[in-house]
């Protein structure tokens, strides 16, 4: 009997896309449902009534929230189809989960980025930038967060799905991902090269998450 594997989703969600890519790079056949945030779904509110946010993943009819515990899960659930995204080792494993819930909080930081103006927004900037640089020191020289930089990993799914805010991050807040973090922007490129990644990431130059924002912040002006 086939498996039913549906994704309530948000094209833009950087956390949509984390769940889209470890579907695709274990090879996943699944149905995608996008979601209207301003006029939820009745299934979105059933599946998921603690938060009634995306990601969900619906599988065999049982649903499964937050894109960190769905990348989890996949894991668990199909170990069987390749490649793990978590190494065999506990410590590995722990260190894995704890760096990529760290790049969670680049969500709020970058929100206010695109959001505040004048010295807020510098403020912003410079806890944005502080974020990154400790991510970039963790990754150093190596092509990948993953499997001690030896391979594509939890890490960097859960990372990667910032791409196209990363562009928008850089419009509003007039600074440049290349110049401040090389390294990071290399392993980027690097990843975009992995199938599972450039046909998951459809927004490759920002267009169209830096007009969803452009949306967001006339929404927030007029409820002011």
């Amino acid at each position: 009997m086939a498996e039913e594997v549906i994704l309530l989703d948000v094209r833009v969600s950087m956390f949509c896309l984390r769940v889209k890519i470890a579907l695709a790079e274990k090879g996943i056949k699944c149905e995608y449902i996008e979601q209207d945030l301003q006029n939820k779904d009745p299934l979105l509110l059933k599946m998921n009534p603690f938060h009634n946010k995306v990601p969900v993943l619906i599988h065999n009819g049982k649903s499964i929230c937050d894109s960190l515990i769905i990348l989890q899960y996949i894991e668990e659930v199909w170990p069987e189809k390749p490649p793990n995204l978590l190494p065999s080792d506990t410590y590995h494993r722990a260190q894995a989960r704890l760096l990529a819930d760290f790049t969670n909080k680049i969500h709020g930081c970058g929100w206010k980025i695109c959001l505040w103006d004048g010295e807020k927004l510098e403020v912003a900037k410079k806890e944005l930038v502080e974020m990154l640089k400790v991510i970039e020191g963790e990754l150093g020289d190596k092509p990948y967060f993953g499997f001690g930089g030896e391979r594509f990993g939890f890490v960097d799914v859960a990372l990667i799905g910032f791409y196209s805010w990363f562009i928008v991050y850089e419009m509003f807040g007039k600074f440049s991902m290349e110049s401040e973090f090389p390294k990071l922007s290399a392993w980027a490129k690097r990843c975009l090269q992995k199938e599972s990644v450039s046909k998951s990431i459809t927004d490759i130059d920002g267009n169209k998450t830096y007009q969803y924002v452009v949306q967001s912040r006339k929404r927030l002006l007029a409820r002011q």
